[in-house]
């Protein structure tokens, strides 16, 4: 029986099934820095006075003004989010990695790694973006004044009505700048975990043990959100948007940029620095930990002779 159970499990699968269960994982820890990095990126909008002046401010203003549950607002959106876009782009960056894998066992380059990065976080982004969507707007709510929020109850009734109030198209609202995200996340963070992850066990000080995992994680988030925080907060804006006379706030993520920077300065472009690498860190930690851990365990328990 057990080895017909092994015949029967597809690795890939299993890869792919693994890739989204890490990220959901992780996203139980980190949804609260999730809504405080979305909150900053949204204050100030359209040359507003900014609601919250530090981060610390806003998961104060948060916690007085919504309660303890308040912090985990869009929490199901989020592991949506996780079980569609981490599922398929860590699934497809771990077989691409695999193939181009030499047989010796030599690696991918760093290039090429950064390929199948962005590769694999377009695709990714694709197929994760109606829940991003209802992500950005669930903790993006709590901000408007009563009579303006929407008010969705969960992921599944904000897409049902979002299909329903402005049209099966919104779900894909700012697919391309989210897309334009995932490229530049994953290129520099998953070739930058791999990279780290090889410099660190390269340098005889670290065995390929959680430890290493930890370090090569940490090192990842920090390249990643100095590399992707000004499209991060393009495809947050876009997405949360309003019609306003019939017309978009934003044309296209360029004009996000744009406006931000005449408005609210140039540096305001990493509006938000302090939760998005607070999230982003240990989000990507706990992924590749978890998904570290369940390869192991799914090698020994049913790849082992």
């Amino acid at each position: 029986m057990a080895e017909a159970g092994r015949q029967r499990t597809s690795p890939k699968a299993v890869k792919f099934l693994f890739g989204g269960l890490a990220g959901m994982g992780a996203t139980v820890f980190v949804q609260p820095l999730d809504l405080v990095k979305n909150r900053m990126q949204l204050s100030g909008a359209g040359a507003k006075t900014k609601e919250y002046k530090t981060s610390f401010h806003a998961v104060g203003s948060i916690l007085r003004n919504e309660g303890l549950r308040g912090i985990y607002t869009g929490l199901s959106a989020g592991l949506l989010r996780q079980a569609t876009y981490t599922t398929t782009r860590l699934g497809i960056y771990t077989i691409l990695f695999e193939k181009f894998t030499k047989a010796d066992g030599t690696p991918p380059n760093f290039f090429m790694k950064a390929a199948i990065g962005m590769t694999a976080g377009a695709t990714g982004a694709f197929v994760g973006t109606p829940a991003e969507v209802a992500l950005i707007r669930m903790t993006a709510d709590g901000r408007m004044p009563v009579d303006q929020r929407r008010g969705y109850t969960n992921v599944f009734n904000a897409l049902v009505r979002m299909t329903r109030e402005e049209g099966i198209t919104t779900l894909w609202r700012g697919c391309i700048p989210t897309m334009a995200r995932a490229v530049v996340v994953n290129a520099a963070q998953l070739a930058s975990y791999s990279q780290s992850k090889q410099f660190l066990l390269d340098s005889g000080y670290f065995r390929d043990d959680i430890l290493c995992h930890f370090c090569a994680s940490m090192i990842s988030g920090l390249v990643t959100t100095a590399a992707s925080m000004p499209v991060d907060i393009a495809k947050t804006r876009i997405q949360n948007m309003r019609m306003i006379d019939g017309k978009p706030e934003y044309k296209n993520g360029l004009d996000v940029l744009a406006k931000v920077v005449r408005h609210e300065g140039f540096f305001s472009l990493w509006k938000g620095f302090t939760p998005y690498y607070a999230r982003l860190g240990p989000h990507t930690v706990l992924t590749f930990i978890f998904l570290e851990q369940m390869n192991k365990y799914y090698k020994n328990f049913f790849l082992s002779g």
